[in-house]
């Protein structure tokens, strides 16, 4: 129905009614007549009402006006039942005191319940009553207006007010880890989401679908609303399940069996039916699965209140016949005659088969519509009342005829020896088949066909008023568990009657959990709103089929990948979490792959403070994996040291984390150590932006003292590509990220780790590798030392002077004598500083124990390091090329550096050290690269040759 459109007539209606009240005063009570026999100053004095009530309901719509709550009628049976739940004002959802005080607050327009299943009990339809209960009033979170400001100008103001709901279900895990707090746990994640059911409706209460920036706040308060209801299904059926379970395993280990005893003879239906309930599992998770529908729809229940007008300002009902009738009597005259009822009795439209005053019609259609809005609701007592209040006492009678007949006298009189009420209807059979006869009437109205349907297992009856998959199921389900409790009465009921017979259509339909969904998602209608994933996921809960939910969610994530909805993620997530707390037998891989998904789409949406503990709860591989991928992004120190220790209270393997975030950095440009030979001769000096990543990944291992040894490691492999590429400086860079006492911690860490001094081979020659780096890089060093000294260091000799001057020559002698003095202080220090050089050098050309980059062979009974699983499989190999791209190299650049500074002996001996078999540097040189060799050797030789010694340096005899 359109809600401007009803707002509208019921203004109209409002004006007429309150002239209608006001002559009802002057008259004793006699309904008003129509405008056009009301005098003028009637008139003027209607119009004068009409202005104060519009001021009054202005005064309303801005006010703080108290809200009502209602209770869904409790009893003996074992039920579950509903109870608002309250929300302070300072929940955290409230956005009041982001934009400082306001002025002033309105009510909330869309009021809404949770009700939470009680331990003990669950609620049944077929609970009987002594009597109303008062209605309870409850105070409402009241809708700040002018709080929603400031997320009303986000760019998403529904997605930027969820965003606290992932580290709010993050918290509710953590503070009931524990099994026997599982339900609890549910009650919590309900709970969030009905706070923030509730923030968001006050964002959307001035908004428009139409908006652009307000549509995914519409889907995102949609896809809470359907979370929050499934959350209280899970608790209710889950808990029920579990509390079967431990009831059944407690019999077996007692060795008893569940068999009825029947006490006396006399049973009344209400203690038949609780016997059922307590039996029979599938009703009892049926009559549960109505009371969760039932609490879903209180919110339509009261919005539908709070918008449909009843203009009764008495108990009368029928006024305006009443009215007309009464006009009648009196000979007042009346407007244009038509077939109007002339009795005021409820059956008198039936009987007479007459027409019901317009105005009259209209309110009872409205009451109708209201009643079944309530009994959707599970909101009987509240709809009762409400006929009470319109004159329709006889109705809020009919509406007692389902209850289950119970006389408590059968067991015993009071304390003081009185007889107690009898409660319910001991002719619930004739109810229910004037119920049906009724539902076939053509007369009657879609809504009162739907309500007494509803409460007499009618499903045909209530189904056109259906409007929504919900709706659908609860129709369903209301009347399997009509149809069971009727069997289970006619089984064993103890009346001296016979019970009256029931139409053959009620008996037709043997209604089975599976069935239901069946034929509801075979409704064309019902289609496209059963595939909802909510209502899929709900469906496999009801069902109890765990496994085919989980391939469900599976399959969704699968297909729909990074498009699947964050809440919904966050939902399958969690909802994975409580199946391992409850011990079910799930699927551990397809859980394993949805968690995985939730953590994905935590990196990408950044709510990097929740992923250390969603990663802890998967498998340990996978716990390595994603949170070094995660890692991978985090530049800041501050940051990485933060999210270490969020990942070390998580529980997470730092160690293998930080060496898988460095691996998976130094790997995304793998080098080919075979083709290096073919680059570029000359030194890289440029660090790239890929280069300074390599080298600061190294910061993720330094953190922890304990880790320097796998510091070292992965240093070596980041130097060892560097190095083969010719990137010196980059190489360097990565050298003094380790801390000059490495090598000094690696030993003193495993001494307190083992009690020896002894390092395991594989860190021993981790070691090694570095001091092989450490030799190299001081080598290259002393190099450029020599080259900056040489080129750059060397005087310059003054040029001769062009004149012939006594004064000119007298100065060119004194410069002369400088540059000589010069000259050989620069020779003094080119020679020293070529020792350096020539030290630097050997200590990588004669590197001790088997040569440079060499490792130490395997101790007798140990594995080969490269056959270990945590070992670099290249490791070797790269070894072995750097040995082959760097020793040639230095050879000649030792070559060249003795060359030039005239140690022309020196540049001989490289022969015999090259040739020698204790290094066998030989082996690493090309053919090229030998015929290179000899050929400055023989240049060497030639300037051995003309200073007049042997080719070998020897002084010659």
């Amino acid at each position: 129905m359109d809600m401007s459109r009803d707002e509208s007539f019921a203004a109209q209606r409002h004006g007429r009614r309150s002239l209608q009240t006001f002559e009802a005063m002057l008259d004793g009570g006699s309904p008003a007549v129509r405008d056009q026999q009301i005098s003028k100053v009637f008139k003027r004095r209607s119009t004068a009402l009409n202005v104060q009530k519009s001021i009054q309901l202005l005064d309303e719509s801005v006010g703080s006006p108290s809200t009502k709550g209602w209770r869904t009628p409790g009893g003996t049976l074992k039920h579950t039942s509903y109870t608002p739940r309250l929300l302070s004002s300072g929940t955290k959802f409230d956005v009041s005191t982001r934009f400082g005080p306001t002025p002033k607050k309105t009510p909330q327009g869309n009021k809404s319940f949770q009700r939470s299943f009680h331990d003990d009990s669950f609620q049944s339809s077929f609970h009987n009553t002594s009597g109303l209960r008062p209605l309870q009033e409850e105070d409402m979170t009241e809708e700040i207006t002018t709080t929603n400001v400031g997320l009303l100008l986000e760019e998403d103001p529904g997605v930027s007010a969820s965003k606290g709901l992932f580290e709010d279900f993050l918290q509710c895990h953590r503070a009931h880890p524990s099994e026997a707090e599982l339900f609890l746990l549910v009650e919590e994640y309900q709970k969030t989401c009905k706070e923030q059911v509730v923030m968001l409706k006050k964002l959307v209460t001035h908004a428009s679908r139409q908006e652009e920036k307000m549509r995914k706040t519409f889907i995102v308060l949609h896809q809470l609303y359907e979370e929050e209801a499934t959350w209280k299904l899970i608790r209710s059926l889950f808990k029920d399940r579990h509390e079967t379970c431990m009831r059944e395993e407690c019999m077996m280990e007692e060795g008893e069996e569940d068999i009825q005893v029947v006490q006396g003879i006399y049973q009344s239906d209400e203690k038949i039916v609780n016997a059922l309930f307590d039996r029979d599992q599938s009703v009892r998770e049926a009559q549960l699965v109505v009371d969760w529908l039932e609490s879903c729809a209180q919110d339509d229940c009261e919005n539908f209140a709070d918008n449909i007008k009843f203009f009764s300002d008495r108990a009368v009902g029928y006024e305006n016949a009443r009215h007309r009738l009464q006009n009648q009597q009196t000979g007042v005259p009346a407007g244009a005659e038509r077939n109007l009822i002339t009795e005021l009795d409820p059956d008198a439209p039936i009987r007479q088969n007459r027409l019901l005053d317009d105005l009259d019609k209209e309110d009872e259609d409205r009451l109708l519509q209201y009643i079944f809005v309530c009994l959707r609701a599970g909101q009987l007592e509240k709809a009762q009342k409400m006929c009470s209040d319109c004159g329709q006492a006889w109705r809020a009678a009919t509406l007692e005829g389902w209850k289950l007949f119970h006389d408590p006298n059968f067991e015993g009189v009071g304390p003081e020896g009185q007889r107690r009420a009898v409660i319910g209807n001991p002719h619930r059979d004739i109810w229910k088949t004037v119920c049906w006869n009724m539902s076939q009437d053509a007369r009657v109205g879609i809504y009162e066909k739907a309500i007494y349907s509803a409460l007499s297992g009618n499903l045909r009856g209530v189904l056109p008023v259906c409007k929504s998959w919900l709706d659908y199921v609860w129709a369903y389900f209301r009347v399997f568990v009509d149809r069971k409790v009727e069997d289970e009465i006619r089984l064993k009921t103890t009346l001296s009657r016979s019970l009256a017979i029931l139409p053959g259509e009620y008996w037709e339909k043997n209604l089975t959990t599976r069935s239901v969904f069946k034929e509801i998602e075979a409704n064309e209608v019902m289609q496209k709103e059963s595939m909802g994933l909510y209502h899929l996921i709900q469906k496999y809960v009801i069902v109890g089929d765990i496994s085919g939910l989980l391939d469900l969610l599976y399959e969704r994530v699968r297909q729909q990948g990074q498009d699947v909805s964050l809440h919904a993620l966050r939902f399958m997530a969690h909802f994975v979490l409580f199946l391992r707390t409850s011990e079910q037998n799930t699927k551990e891989e397809l859980c394993n792959s949805i968690l995985e998904c939730y953590v994905e789409r935590l990196i990408r949406d950044k709510h990097y403070n929740l992923i250390a503990y969603y990663v802890s709860k998967l498998p340990l591989n996978a716990q390595v994996h994603w949170y070094a991928l995660f890692l991978e992004g985090i530049t800041n120190k501050d940051e990485r040291q933060h999210y270490l220790d969020l990942a070390e209270e998580a529980g997470l393997d730092l160690a293998a984390v930080t060496k898988k975030v460095v691996e998976n950095i130094r790997m995304k440009s793998d080098v080919d150590f075979t083709s290096i030979h073919e680059a570029q001769e000359s030194v890289d000096t440029v660090i790239s932006e890929e280069d300074r990543l390599k080298i600061e990944a190294i910061d993720w291992l330094v953190f922890d003292i304990g880790q320097r040894a796998e510091a070292l490691k992965q240093a070596n492999a980041v130097m060892r590509t560097f190095i083969a590429l010719k990137k010196i400086d980059a190489a360097r860079a990565v050298f003094e990220k380790l801390p000059p006492d490495s090598v000094d911690v690696v030993h003193r860490t495993w001494l307190q780790q083992t009690g020896t001094t002894m390092l395991p081979l594989e860190d021993k020659n981790a070691v090694r590798e570095y001091l092989c780096f450490k030799a190299y890089l001081d080598a290259m060093e002393s190099f450029n030392d020599w080259i900056q000294h040489y080129h750059h260091g060397q005087p310059t000799q003054p040029a001769p002077p062009e004149g012939g001057s006594f004064t000119d020559r007298v100065a060119y002698e004194h410069r002369m004598k400088q540059y000589d003095q010069e000259r050989e202080r620069w020779h003094h220090n080119l020679l020293m500083q070529t020792q350096t050089t020539k030290d630097h050098i050997y200590n990588v050309l004669l590197f001790a124990d088997g040569g440079w980059m060499v490792d130490q062979a395997e101790e007798e009974g140990e594995e080969s390091i490269a056959d270990r699983p945590d070992s670099d499989p290249l490791r070797h190999e790269q070894m072995d090329c750097l040995r082959h791209l760097v020793l040639p190299g230095l050879v000649f650049l030792l070559q060249t550096v003795l060359h030039t500074s005239e140690q022309y002996q020196e540049c001989v001996r490289l022969a015999d050290i090259l040739a020698a078999e204790q290094n066998k540097l030989y082996q690493v040189f090309r053919q090229d690269e030998l015929q290179r060799v000899l050929h400055l050797l023989r240049e060497s030789s030639l300037k051995l040759l003309d200073q007049g010694r042997g080719p070998l340096g020897y002084e010659r005899n």
